[in-house]
């Protein structure tokens, strides 16, 4: 009686752990895609009906590949590819990663809106990222020293912009770290001499001015143009099944691009 008993609980914490599993959908990683994308998206999938409710957690793309390794996260986000240590890590764990394009942005510089600075060229905002140049007066700005804001080294966003637009090197040594496309954007729009960069999707924050690059504005239209656009993805352990394939099947239909769109990123059909 008492072994039927013992079986008859361990079964039922089975299925409630199994049953919990399949009503939470636990993502995480990048800050680009989980701060208002992502959220988004969930919103609208649950207002489709789907019985699912979800705990997200943006804190940069690196942070999606160590939850999908521990087995902590269904969905992973990142705004760049996975690399090859991460790979590896995950594989070491059993987890081989599948990947999904969800949508494409551009890393947009901002200023604060009283800055004279409007455009810059491609070798000017290499030149002000990695120190050489110091001074607004050298781009042809107001004289004042140049502070620089940039992700933190756990965001795919920090590393995406040393290979997109600063040929591989290091920030300057007096660049500030921030946590987020937020936090960015309100350092800049309270410093008159602040510059950084931040998603489209935040490019339209108080108090900032976007600057065009080589005279190339960041926009729907222009993403093939662009020098820092770049796709964003999400991946998952193996091939999703469930609610974890059915979401990221919402995420890349028409009504998931459409709300791509209204978020401020670029649809996957309009990039290609």
């Amino acid at each position: 009686m008492k072994t039927s008993l013992i079986a008859f609980i361990l079964g039922s914490l089975i299925a409630a752990s199994s049953l919990h599993a399949q009503s939470t959908l636990r993502i995480r990683g990048s800050d680009t895609l989980g701060a208002k994308l992502v959220p988004q998206l969930a919103e609208a999938f649950k207002k489709k009906g789907g019985s699912v409710s979800f705990d997200i957690a943006a804190e940069g793309s690196s942070t999606a590949f160590t939850n999908l390794a521990a087995g902590t996260a269904e969905i992973g986000m990142s705004s760049r590819k996975v690399k090859a240590d991460e790979r590896a890590l995950c594989r070491s764990k059993g987890v081989t990663l599948t990947e999904f394009e969800v949508a494409w942005d551009m890393i947009v510089i901002v200023v604060n809106k009283n800055n004279p600075v409007s455009d810059l060229s491609k070798k000017q905002v290499l030149q002000i990222f990695s120190g050489d140049i110091t001074d607004w007066s050298e781009v042809g700005g107001t004289p004042g020293p140049i502070s620089i804001y940039t992700r933190n080294t756990s965001s795919g966003t920090y590393k995406d912009f040393i290979g997109l637009a600063m040929k591989g090197r290091e920030y300057g040594k007096n660049s500030q770290k921030m946590a987020g496309n937020e936090q960015i954007a309100s350092e800049v729009g309270s410093n008159a001499n602040g510059i950084g960069y931040v998603g489209l999707a935040y490019s339209g924050s108080k108090g900032c001015k976007v600057v065009t690059i080589g005279g190339v504005t960041p926009s729907v239209a222009s993403v093939k143009d662009y020098p820092y656009s770049r796709p964003t993805y999400l991946y998952t352990s193996g091939e999703p099944t469930g609610t974890t394939k059915e979401f990221i099947d919402y995420c890349q239909s028409a009504e998931g691009e459409s709300i791509v769109g209204k978020v401020g990123f670029v649809p996957n059909s309009q990039a290609k």
